[in-house]
């Protein structure tokens, strides 16, 4: 459900299968870890019981599995639950990456990795130049500034076979098995394919600043952004 809506913080499901400490639902709005995102965090509710979600994942049958904190109990199979997400967290998660994709539109070099965390998050970029960081911080700002809309679609493999130009990262690339790729697009200033949680516009990123930035290899610059609050 976060693909469709990322605002989406509590729901209802049907729980489907548990495997110990391992719950598999019907439907759910927590994000699984991947693309360099974490997997969210937050609680299951049903009847006087409560658990701590503690990690989400996908596992190889792109089920999305929910970790249970091992103190706390289990539901069972075709039980009716409330499930809610640490919406603070996700929210910053959701900053920081609509936050990177901005950072990648300003420096067009190739991406060979990245991480997403609540407190700061990078980018590896395939370049040898040096970053000026006072130009960047300031391209950063014009483009919160200018509230562009972000929104999502989709496309096929044959789609994105004929504009291979989309895929900024070098290490990663979209499921070839995925029968349709989604597309995430910041107004007319980015568009490529992403899995991951996005805030609605621009303006919703807030101030937003580049961190360290360190030289990793002849062609590697590792370059960390960090949010105002």
């Amino acid at each position: 459900m976060f693909i469709e809506n990322a605002y989406t913080n509590s729901e209802t499901s049907i729980v489907k299968e548990c495997y110990q400490n391992e719950v598999i639902l019907d439907k759910t709005i927590f994000y699984p870890i991947g693309g360099g995102q974490p997997g969210d965090t937050g609680t299951f509710k049903w009847g006087n019981k409560e658990a701590k979600i503690i990690n989400t994942y996908s596992n190889q049958d792109n089920s999305i599995v929910h970790i249970v904190d091992e103190s706390d109990p289990i539901p069972t199979s075709g039980e009716s639950i409330d499930i809610s997400i640490d919406w603070e967290k996700r929210y910053l998660h959701m900053r920081m990456h609509t936050g990177l994709h901005l950072l990648g539109s300003i420096l067009k070099y190739g991406v060979t990795g990245g991480n997403i965390s609540a407190s700061k998050s990078r980018l590896d970029f395939d370049m040898e130049d040096a970053v000026d960081k006072e130009y960047v911080n300031a391209e950063l700002e014009k483009l919160v500034d200018a509230d562009h809309p972000i929104s999502s679609s989709w496309i096929t493999q044959e789609d994105l076979q004929n504009n291979p130009e989309m895929i900024r990262t070098m290490s990663v690339r979209p499921p070839s098995n995925a029968e349709k790729i989604r597309l995430v697009k910041i107004g007319n200033i980015d568009l490529q394919p992403c899995g991951g949680t996005h805030v609605n516009s621009t303006a919703e990123v807030g101030k937003i600043r580049l961190g360290k930035v360190e030289k990793k290899g002849k062609r590697n610059r590792r370059v960390n952004i960090e949010l105002g609050d």
